[in-house]
């Protein structure tokens, strides 16, 4: 066999690996701009608690879900439902109809994050595949490993909060194909165990599906500047003509020792186009875009640019275009971008 050197070898490997593109779908527009740019996965939810993106006004029901499957497999591209919230003790039955609503519509996967969900789906529904949320925070080989034994989970993502060395080590210790953001809004938490919105809300997104409920946000003019509270609570103040993002506790802007300012993250959008070829040749096995609130055309532009990179880079010519950053930039959260845990350089 011959032998190759090192950076060939890691080019060899990106060229022959298996690189699909996640993208996300609010409702069926979104659905179908995902799908007529590229996308191989679009996921999405239904109109309740059930899913991490409950906001009033997207996500699916019945009809609209069996129109989007419909047109994503007549384009070659599948399916995912999100059920990616945690069941509550007085309306539990509800996410298992949706689980059961998942296998009737025709989905290709679920993505679930409660355990009590993957037994009843790999009980009730033992062809469906399964997918681990983010949400369920598997950050290490040994509790994805667990999934796929006690559940037959076949793919996982992995949250925002681990470095590229982390990423690696759980790929090359687990059969269970691992999926990672590439952009998008970035949490700054460990996904599924964030409550910080129900300390003003009484909301949390591991369970109501929503971390700022469009309800308790209130926008309120303060001479030539606009205030910001959830529930009453100030969390952020902006200038006339400032860029103004959806606003959420994590980042807000808090007076800490007599200096205001984003005490714990800035708006700011995952962008780790650059790290596409190490992430290929590490092994993973798709991409995944946030953003299932956005509009259909930051859905558009966002699944352009990454096919388009993929493509590039399963090519083996792959570097970033100035068309790329400039595209992606003027959808970035703050318009400002960042490559988050990824470029940890203490790990």
């Amino acid at each position: 066999m011959p032998q190759h050197p090192p950076r060939e070898r890691d080019w060899l490997r990106v060229m022959n690996t298996v690189l699909e593109l996640v993208c996300p779908a609010g409702a069926l527009p979104a659905l179908r701009a995902a799908v007529d740019n590229g996308a191989d996965w679009v996921y999405f939810g239904l109109r309740d608690n059930t899913n991490a993106r409950n906001f009033a006004g997207l996500n699916f029901d019945e009809r609209s879900a069996r129109e989007g499957i419909r047109y994503a497999h007549d384009a070659g591209a599948r399916t995912i439902l999100a059920i990616n919230t945690f069941p509550q003790a007085d309306s539990w039955e509800r996410w298992h109809r949706a689980i059961d609503a998942a296998a009737d519509i025709g989905v290709d996967a679920v993505i679930l994050a409660d355990p009590g969900l993957m037994r009843y789906a790999s009980r009730r529904h033992p062809t469906l595949p399964l997918h681990l949320s983010v949400q369920a925070s598997a950050t290490n080989f040994e509790a994805i490993n667990l999934y796929h034994e006690q559940f037959g989970v076949n793919r996982a993502v992995l949250p925002r909060v681990l470095s590229l060395a982390q990423v690696e080590q759980v790929i090359k210790n687990t059969e269970v194909e691992i999926e990672v953001f590439g952009f998008g809004s970035l949490c700054v938490m460990v996904e599924g165990r964030c409550v910080l919105s129900s300390y003003a809300t009484g909301k949390s997104p591991n369970t109501g599906g929503v971390c700022s409920p469009a309800k308790s946000v209130r926008w309120e003019p303060a001479g030539d500047k606009m205030n910001v509270r959830l529930d009453g609570v100030l969390i952020d103040q902006f200038e006339a003509g400032e860029h103004a993002g959806y606003p959420t506790i994590c980042k807000g802007r808090y007076t800490v020792a007599d200096e205001t300012y984003y005490a714990i993250e800035e708006p700011s959008s995952l962008n780790a186009l650059e790290l596409l070829p190490q992430l290929a040749a590490m092994g993973v096995a798709a991409i995944k875009i946030e953003g299932r609130q956005r509009s259909p055309a930051y859905v558009a532009e966002v699944t352009r640019v990454w096919r388009d990179a993929i493509d590039e880079c399963k090519a083996g010519r792959f570097s970033v275009k100035p068309q790329w950053k400039a595209g992606l930039a003027k959808i970035a959260e703050g318009t400002q971008h960042t490559l988050g845990a990824y470029n940890r350089k203490w790990k």
